[in-house]
């Protein structure tokens, strides 16, 4: 720990750093939930969203079991085209959010394949989009992940290491003052006894 002054000067400066530490604590510790809160509720969001396409497998399997027909060729009919990103605000981070999903569908002949295929593609394309939010919800996680850790860490800066550190300074300085004062006191007595000692003599 690096040495201080004991003066009043270095006394008010502590004062006034403490008074800081303790208005700035409550602002983080309230960012801290936040983010946690919202950490919580795309968690949940991400899960559902999982769960939905782990359920969308199932259901497509019942709905469409010519599926299982290996002559009619699915491949290259859906993919994915462009993504467009936004960007939310949520508690001082920036958290990417998806604006449009552009699915492209290649052309087939309507007489060529048969009227399953239309569905087929329907799912296929809500199945990539859904997979385009999910990426896009495990982003916004770990960038939440990261920023309650970050919030947590100066937090526990303000809590544990400065708000102490700066009380016991204030008490130091308040104890060496109060020894210097006692001190000056006993000096200036033993001064007047000598001189009034002087005085008699």
């Amino acid at each position: 720990m690096a040495r201080i002054p004991l003066s009043k000067s270095q006394l008010t400066r502590e004062k006034d750093n403490m008074a800081s530490y303790r208005r700035y604590l409550p602002a983080l510790d309230l960012k801290r939930q936040q983010l946690m809160a919202e950490r919580n509720r795309e968690r949940a969001r991400l899960a559902a969203l999982e769960a939905r396409l782990a359920a969308m497998a199932g259901e497509v399997g019942a709905e469409l079991p010519m599926l299982a027909d290996r002559r009619v060729g699915l491949d290259g009919l859906v993919r994915l085209g462009a993504v467009k990103l936004g960007s939310q605000n949520v508690a001082g981070v920036r958290l990417p959010t998806v604006e449009e999903v552009e699915v492209m569908r290649a052309p087939y002949g309507r007489m060529v394949r048969p009227q399953w295929v239309d569905n087929a593609a329907d799912r296929l394309a809500e199945a990539i989009r859904l997979r385009v939010e999910a990426r896009v919800l495990e982003h916004r996680v770990k960038l939440l992940d990261g920023a309650v850790v970050t919030i947590t860490q100066r937090t526990n800066l303000f809590d544990k290491v400065l708000i102490p550190q700066a009380a016991e300074n204030i008490r130091r300085i308040m104890v060496y003052l109060g020894d210097a004062e006692r001190a000056a006191v006993v000096s200036a007595k033993i001064a007047k006894g000598k001189s009034t000692a002087r005085a008699e003599a």
